[in-house]
């Protein structure tokens, strides 16, 4: 027999235990004394050798303890570990084809002659030896990789996984199924799931694209290859060192701190102990838990203005001069005389907070209410505010404003400024908006998508009420397409800006807009008279990084004057933003770094001074991700001079851009490009067909969308189950539109109720997803934050993990402390739990029940992925996914429970991406992919890999498939039945209007109107 070839002769192998049971008798065994007989037992039953043998053996002697003294030389070492690579046939079917290993240590006596035995030779055994001691060195060291190498345990899983199916391929071993040896069920066993990508579309949807392969449906960007797109794409360099130097500091941080280890505990080393968490909320009192997290209990009420103009002159003075108040009788006579009215006013001139007041005091808040819609929250909040106080009533009562989720108004409300989300919402209920006497859309050059859908909307409501007057405010001077959409309405203009201002453009471009941002405000600083500065960036980051460099550089010079840097985004919790109104101390320069929410509708008095960086964020739909994100990109004109609009509101003022001239007139568009032609319009879509518009292309907007775009969102709300094969709403769809929220939250809330009976937990989640972070990472405490964040993890769900943080806070009697404590922000908290009540009052409008499901979570993951399954990823590597339909590559975020879970779930569903470096899952949970298959059938089916028990399911998911597309086919009979019956009425009804018919479409040939379905690209200014 071959030294490569170990099959053991079991009545040879039976003799040497006989003879090593005979010598631990003796009690001269030596290290023998080790193997007890049990030891034995357990060996020869892995040997398969039958336990009538072993008794004919007479092995029944009972070991003696060993003689550590006693020389061992007369036994030879040989192997811990023996194994066949060639099956021993035998006659016995339970001794076939089994593995023959020794799982203890023993030794063989020496007196056995390599006659009798020639597989113990000595030169054999000695080098056979060391290799297999090699051997389990390298298993040990392997195995203790395989405890943090989560990524090599499933490497070898699948190369294992592989090797068994090789085998039964070749016949060489036999399936599960027809021979078992514990008798287990199939079912109760791992098996590898994998999920086919299925591209079914309804049949409203034949022949039309769902997913276009373009860059964006129109260009955010007028010259790619400018110096403004490039620094765009780039980047800030200083924002890119500090996240990198902050990266660098926590790596350093962890490897030299010791305290909570075994060296630290030694030496006595202890974590700091220290009362607060946050230093915003480390003043709080208990009390603090009953405080509001609205917007409006932090206003604070007007103080002494902090310019001179203010200071010295009253509300009502300030008023008078305006320019909008000197026109006030001929503004309100254009108003009386014409439905429809353009006034066009530059930034300055009072506009947002003078014509509500000028149509109360002229008595048309008799007939109903005087509403202002604002694309921004807070500048809703804040106008609203600045009007209370100017006609001297409290805000809330005659003057109050609405935000989603956020109501500040009264039965006694007669002006009320508000979102155009939350109008667009009351049209729901309210189609004719039979509430309002007049409507002001303020600020609609920014071309909001709900200000475009709200003039489609409102266009039709004015042909039933002749007595609704619209106001369309505008401050920029192209307002002619507003008057051409309305039918030639008069258009009236306002006097420029109060006071001038000096505009200066850089000399050359400017590479890194954060640091030449951060050079300018201290050039200012220390070189420019009083007056507070207005700094314009992109995003959070580029604030929070511009204000920590303005304060270090600060604190550089030799004695420089008091500064207080303020930032502002719209993230930040209500108290936070409302600071950036309050008075600064005598002495004291305000600098307030803010994104565009500031450019527009917000007052904020002493401001002398702006800062333009010349770019903004703009939501950009990007069909490869299938899904809307931010991007960087150049502002245009219009906003430019926003801007610039903001440094002369209460007295002259400087405006400081940091760009070129040149850039300003050949690199920036004149407009800024509507937002229904360049973001997803799911939401937007599922409101107008709950308000019976039944083909979407034909709706009356002034710049209709790419129809790629429409067509999209149809397939996602079809996919949701909100639509029908045939493109109208279903049951679900129609409840999903009285929730304020994303389609794929409203299912989550709604199917909590219907079928998976966890509404309490729902809810809960949905309200923590729409408030910021309740996590507070205070930069100097960054391990303690993300230690106390650990504790909340469910390491299998993002969700589940913001679902303990409520309960916790809610147990612990939602204590201000006790948030400090563990870094939560208890203003976020008291937010969501405010939501969470409002959600909670809509489903009870809707007799939806409410009930928890107990400990079950796996239900509650189960309904998250019934309102996500359309954004699953399936796992590519350690950390990193790979989306299921559009295979775009994504990580999870190293805030996620589930990045350190050590083994990454095979399949999870998130909430949204976050694009940074890379692509981020932000909230993802683990799903089982028979539940992808389950809830999102018309996308996946499930292909089992191994064993063949796994066929019967497989046969179940084609034939569901099957069954739907048999059920596609008839709809697409009856879609085609419909479309030729309204073909025949379009003949016969407009047969004498000079029409072509093109299926559902309707051209006009000739005439007036927008003309078609035509894209109307943003307007490019002539160079000079």
């Amino acid at each position: 027999m071959g030294r490569d070839s170990w099959c053991i002769d079991r009545r040879l192998l039976l003799d040497v235990i006989r003879e090593v049971v005979r010598r631990m008798s003796d009690g001269g065994a030596g290290d023998v004394g080790c193997l007890s007989l049990e030891g034995i037992l357990d060996t020869t039953s892995s040997l398969s050798i039958p336990r009538e043998d072993l008794e004919s053996a007479n092995l029944t002697t009972t070991t003696t303890p060993p003689n550590t003294h006693s020389p061992s030389n007369r036994f030879a070492d040989v192997t811990t570990t023996l194994a066949t690579t060639k099956r021993h046939r035998a006659t016995n079917p339970i001794e076939m084809a089994v593995p023959v290993v020794l799982t203890r240590p023993f030794k063989v006596p020496s007196l056995v002659s390599p006659m009798q035995m020639p597989w113990l030779s000595t030169a054999t055994d000695t080098t056979w030896a060391d290799k297999e001691r090699e051997r389990e060195l390298l298993e040990k060291k392997m195995a203790a990789r395989t405890k943090v190498n989560a990524k090599f345990l499933q490497r070898q899983k699948d190369n294992d996984a592989w090797e068994a199916n090789r085998m039964v391929a070749s016949s060489v071993a036999q399936t599960r199924d027809t021979y078992n040896l514990n008798g287990l069920d199939d079912d109760n066993e791992e098996t590898r799931v994998h999920l086919l990508v299925h591209d079914l579309k309804p049949p409203f949807l034949d022949g039309k694209t769902v997913f276009t392969k373009q860059l964006e449906p129109i260009s955010a960007v007028r010259d790619p290859q400018s110096d403004m797109a490039v620094f765009a794409r780039k980047g800030s360099r200083v924002v890119k060192e500090k996240r990198q130097q902050k990266e660098r500091q926590k790596q350093a941080q962890e490897a030299t701190n010791i305290s909570g280890t075994a060296l630290g505990n030694v030496m006595g080393v202890k974590e700091e102990d220290t009362d607060s968490a946050a230093p915003a909320a480390a003043g709080e009192e208990e009390t603090g838990k009953n405080q509001s997290s609205k917007f409006a209990q932090h206003m604070k009420k007007q103080d002494a203005g902090q310019s001179d103009f203010s200071r010295t002159k009253s509300l009502r003075e300030q008023r008078e001069y305006l320019p909008a108040f000197a026109v006030r009788e001929e503004l309100l006579r254009v108003v009386r005389d014409n439905q429809v009215t353009i006034v066009v006013g530059q930034t300055g001139s009072g506009k947002t907070t003078q014509l509500t007041q000028f149509l109360y005091e002229d008595g048309y808040a008799k007939n109903g209410m005087i509403g202002c819609t604002q694309p921004r929250r807070v500048a809703a909040m804040s106008v609203a505010k600045r009007v209370s106080e100017e006609m001297e009533v409290p805000l809330g009562g005659l003057v109050g404003y609405a935000i989603r989720f956020e109501d500040c108004t009264s039965k006694d409300t007669q002006i009320k400024y508000m979102t155009d989300g939350v109008l667009l919402r009351e049209s729901l209920t309210n189609p004719d908006l039979d509430q309002y006497s007049c409507i002001i859309m303020d600020e609609a050059h920014e071309r909001a998508l709900n200000t475009d859908v709200l003039m489609g909307l409102i266009k039709k409501v004015l042909t039933r009420r002749r007595d609704l007057k619209l106001i369309v405010t505008s401050a920029t001077m192209n307002s002619d397409r507003f008057a051409r959409f309305y039918g030639g309405a008069p258009e009236f203009f306002i006097p420029g800006r109060t006071f001038p201002v000096d505009i200066q453009y850089s000399r050359s471009p400017c590479e890194d807009y954060v640091d030449s941002a951060v050079r300018q405000v201290l050039a200012i600083h220390v070189s420019q008279p009083t007056g507070d500065i207005l700094v314009f960036m992109t995003g959070q980051e580029d604030i929070e990084v511009t204000c920590e460099l303005i304060a270090e550089r600060l604190s550089q010079l030799n004695d420089p004057p008091k500064l207080s840097i303020l930032p502002i985004y719209s993230q930040m919790p209500a108290d936070l933003q409302a600071k950036i109104f309050d008075r600064a101390a005598p002495g004291v320069r305000k600098v307030i770094v803010a994104t565009n929410i500031a450019e527009t509708s917000l007052t904020v008095d002493g401001i002398m001074y702006v800062v333009d960086c010349g770019f903004s964020k703009l939501k950009v739909y990007n069909p490869r991700m299938g899904m809307d994100t931010l991007q960087i990109t150049p502002v245009s004109q219009a906003n430019a001079s926003q801007r610039a609009g903001r440094a002369g509101r209460t007295g002259p003022g400087k405006a400081f851009h940091l760009y070129t001239e040149r850039a300003f007139r050949d690199e920036f568009y004149i407009a800024t490009i509507p937002e229904i032609q360049r973001t997803n319009l799911a939401n937007t879509v599922l409101l107008l067909k709950s308000l019976g518009v039944r083909d979407l292309l034909d709706f009356d907007f002034m710049d209709p969308p790419p129809q790629d775009t429409i067509t999209t969102s149809l397939f996602d709300l079809w996919s949701l189950g909100a639509l029908t094969n045939l493109g109208d709403l279903t049951p679900l769809g129609k409840l999903m539109t009285s929730f304020p929220m994303d389609p794929s939250l409203a299912k989550l809330v709604l199917t909590s109720s219907t079928d998976y009976s966890c509404g309490e937990e729902i809810l809960t989640i949905v309200a923590m997803l729409s408030v910021p972070s309740v996590f507070y990472r205070p930069k100097e405490r960054l391990d303690e934050a993300d230690a106390a964040r650990e504790k909340f993890f469910v390491h299998d769900s993002d969700h589940l993990t913001l679902l303990t943080v409520y309960q916790q806070w809610s147990a612990n009697g939602r204590r201000d402390q006790w948030c400090v404590k563990h870094f939560l922000h208890p203003k976020a908290l008291r937010r969501a739990e405010e939501i969470r009540n409002q959600i909670s009052d809509i489903m009870k409008s809707h007799n939806l029940s409410v009930v928890s499901c107990g400990y079950d979570l796996d239900i509650v993951r189960k309904c998250i992925c019934s309102g996500f399954y359309h954004q699953a990823a399936k796992r590519k590597g350690l950390g990193e996914y790979i989306n299921l339909r559009t295979s775009v590559s994504m990580n999870l975020h190293p805030t996620s429970a589930l990045y350190n879970s050590g083994d990454p779930p095979d399949y999870v569903v998130y909430h949204e991406l976050i694009l940074t470096s890379k692509e981020y899952m932000s909230v993802a949970t683990s799903v089982d992919a028979h539940w992808l298959a389950d809830l999102g059938g018309v996308f996946y089916s499930v292909k089992e890999k191994g064993y063949s028990a796994g066929m019967g399911r497989r046969e179940v998911e084609f034939s569901r498939k099957e069954e739907l597309e048999r059920e596609m086919e008839g709809d697409r009979r009856v879609q085609r039945e419909r479309e030729e019956v309204e073909r025949r009425e379009g003949e016969r009804v407009k047969g004498g209007v000079k029409e072509v018919v093109v299926g559902k479409v309707v051209k006009k040939v000739g005439g007036g109107g927008r003309g078609g379905s035509a894209v109307v690209r943003p307007v490019i200014g002539r160079r000079r």
